[in-house]
């Protein structure tokens, strides 16, 4: 059997100048990095922010085990069965962090034969965008501890400074460091941090920002540390905003590639879901749905996270309103959250199904509070039965949904034209009335509250006594009104990753929250999770090579 990287590689590429064309994008409209990717000039949306707009489908996923569940693939093979049947469709994906690839979770291009290429520029340099969101968020860092240097007119507070270093590679011994040690010109000594870029805040503000004054705006608005008198100190006090600007002039364009079967994906920004708001940039979204019929795109992790921040936070500021909602699963999966070992997936267990399928089951009311239709799909895998197929169909369709067997991995976009026959009933027979779970005027605790008990299914929240009085003063600086962004594990629905199925009774712990004011949003961290990863004990970076040729291996 072929690996994916290895189906990537023996791939007939067309330029993207050819794949561009058939979404009525001119060669001027290009910015070539090589031949198979490119940049969309901000002259492309001036020609286009008129059109109507194509529908939107998210894909979204019951919590991600490690019996896998292909949320990107099935994206990539739907988005080509429905060119298949003859739609005009564009991809809006997130670009890969190089933490995981080297990581534990590998790639983010697809996988089998419903992958988007180039493969390996994707997972990883590309076109840079995250070096140059790591730069600008340094440059901020760097600005801030050269201000305190240099006399430190704006009094600002050591022991406050909020704003955190950023690297885009999974590495625990920088989540908390100290900086300035040495002589006394090496600068003031004191405790720092890092975070991985995909969790910057930076990354948020690209992702959200509609151009660039609007993310000058933002980047302004940035709040990286308080004062003495326990006032805000922005980025735009500290002079940052121009220079962050230079450094993202080009990262801020929207790149296009293609897939294995030569539809466009436009794959821009990278939050995760599981620390940061999980969704590809609005730019990206936006400039598709002016150019196709429909436009398939992802939020990271399960509904619980990407989901309800792209429902919750990305709809709620760019004005999106989604069709429809495909909701991917695995026969494996929901036997795993039945309780069956990882090795024992392979056998049919009804029973089990029966335990596990209340995962499924929670995500599709999570779905339907928000008025959008679901679809349910599963990827198929060799050792599920036909009866294990009945009963998950007879359980969606109980429940209003759509339900179709995904088998894009081996067969691509022929493998997923009875999803996109579905996903095109659904477009058709279904109006989507979306609405946020919350209104803006709600306050942050009642936010927080909703989100946990109406998403995640708790019976109450807890805070840590720093965590409470954080969000009485973001409230007090008059940032009550923004959405939350909540960071939990992506294992479960609760923030304890060995709790799987559907758990009751318990409760959210919230250990910190601070406001990402150029975002708009408002971050409440919960449980133990971490905004910079750790390497597991193998990473996958011990099975990555290249050779003399320049040919890489083990890359997923």
């Amino acid at each position: 059997m072929k690996t994916d990287i290895q189906i990537a590689q023996e791939a007939e590429m067309k330029p993207i100048k050819e794949v561009a064309a058939a979404y009525s994008i001119q060669e001027d409209d290009l910015e070539l990095y090589g031949k198979y990717k490119a940049k969309l000039t901000d002259e492309l949306w001036q020609r286009v922010k008129e059109n109507p707009d194509g529908k939107l489908v998210l894909v979204t996923a019951i919590n991600p085990t490690p019996a896998g569940e292909g949320k990107t693939t099935t994206s990539i093979g739907l988005a080509d069965a429905l060119s298949r049947l003859g739609k005009k469709t564009l991809l809006a994906l997130r670009e890969p962090s190089l933490g995981p690839c080297f990581g534990i979770k590998g790639g983010a291009a697809g996988g089998g034969y419903a992958q988007v290429v180039p493969m390996e520029d994707l997972n990883l340099h590309f076109t840079g965008d995250f070096h140059a969101i790591t730069a600008a968020n340094n440059l901020l860092a760097a600005l801030l501890d050269n201000h305190i240097q240099q006399g430190n007119t704006l009094q600002i507070d050591t022991r406050q400074v909020l704003w955190k270093r950023c690297l885009d590679m999974n590495d625990r011994a920088l989540r908390n460091i100290v900086v300035g040690l040495g002589a006394k010109a090496d600068g003031v000594v004191r405790e720092d941090h890092f975070v991985i870029t995909v969790a910057s805040e930076i990354m948020a503000i690209l992702c959200l920002a509609n151009d660039m004054k609007d993310l000058k705006e933002r980047l302004g608005r940035i709040i990286v540390a308080y004062n003495y008198a326990g006032e805000p100190v922005t980025a735009a006090r500290l002079n940052a905003v121009g220079a962050m600007a230079a450094l993202l002039k080009d990262a801020i364009k929207p790149n296009i590639i293609q897939t294995l079967e030569h539809t466009g994906a436009l794959v821009h920004g990278g939050p995760f879901a599981n620390i940061a708001h999980g969704c590809n940039s609005v730019r990206a979204t936006k400039t598709a749905l002016k150019l196709a019929d429909i436009v398939v795109t992802e939020a990271g992790f399960g509904a619980d996270l990407g989901a309800e921040k792209f429902l919750d936070i990305k709809c709620r500021k760019a004005g999106l309103k989604p069709d429809a909602v495909v909701l991917v699963a695995t026969v494996r999966a929901l036997k795993y959250n039945g309780g069956v070992p990882k090795t024992e997936l392979g056998s049919e267990n009804l029973e089990a199904l029966e335990r596990g399928i209340v995962n499924l089951e929670k995500h599709i009311e999570n779905i339907q509070k928000y008025g959008v239709p679901v679809v349910v799909t599963l990827n198929s895998f060799t050792s599920d039965t036909q009866a294990e197929y009945e009963f998950i169909r007879r359980f969606c369709e109980e429940r209003g949904c759509e339900f179709a067997l995904s088998e894009v991995w081996a067969k691509g976009g022929e493998g997923g034209e009875a999803l996109a026959r579905k996903v095109l009933d659904t477009l058709a027979g279904k109006e989507s009335h979306y609405h946020p779970i919350y209104p803006d005027e709600m306050s942050l605790k009642d936010k927080v509250y909703t989100v946990a008990s109406e998403i995640y299914g708790a019976d109450g929240v807890s805070y840590t006594p720093s965590a409470a009085k954080a969000m009485a003063r973001i409230e007090e600086m008059g940032f009550g009104n923004l959405p939350v962004c909540m960071a939990k594990t992506q294992y479960s629905l609760s923030d304890d990753q060995n709790k799987l199925g559907r758990p009751s009774g318990f409760i959210i712990n919230v250990r910190d929250v601070y406001v990402s004011a150029g975002a708009g949003f408002v971050v409440v961290l919960t449980g133990a999770i971490m905004t910079m990863p750790g390497l597991p004990k193998k990473p996958a970076a011990d099975g990555i090579d290249v050779n003399e040729e320049g040919k890489i291996t083990g890359l997923f």
